[in-house]
């Protein structure tokens, strides 16, 4: 089963999660460091992924580490369980998602990133 979400450019995403985020008052920065969290990224590489315009399956397999507590972001984004999805890429495109949503309702840093 390949998804349209695969093979859409990150980068085409990302300006609607930072939209997202700053419709409720967060930063790009906030939305950056969420992001560099999940994918082990630094604010540099990340910025190059944006820039060389790869699709999402791309920049999860070029992503340095998903971050050991990633297991940790739970609950329902799109109708779906996070942690009940199969799908591996799938689940780190909604555990991404799910971030961004907690990031958006306000949520303290510290829980977001499952500290």
């Amino acid at each position: 089963m390949n998804n349209r979400i695969f093979t859409t450019p990150f980068a085409n995403v990302y300006p609607y999660y930072i939209a997202k985020a700053e419709k409720k008052g967060r930063t790009k920065t906030e939305v950056d460091t969420v992001i560099c969290w999940l994918t082990g990224y630094e604010q540099q590489s990340l910025e190059r992924q944006i820039d060389n315009g790869c699709d999402f399956e791309t920049f999860f397999a070029q992503a340095p580490a998903i971050n050991p507590n990633a297991s940790k972001i739970t609950g329902v984004i799109c109708g779906y369980r996070v942690e009940d999805i199969e799908d591996k890429l799938m689940q780190k495109i909604r555990y991404l998602d799910k971030l961004i949503d907690e990031l958006a309702k306000g949520k303290a840093m510290e829980k977001i990133l499952r500290k």
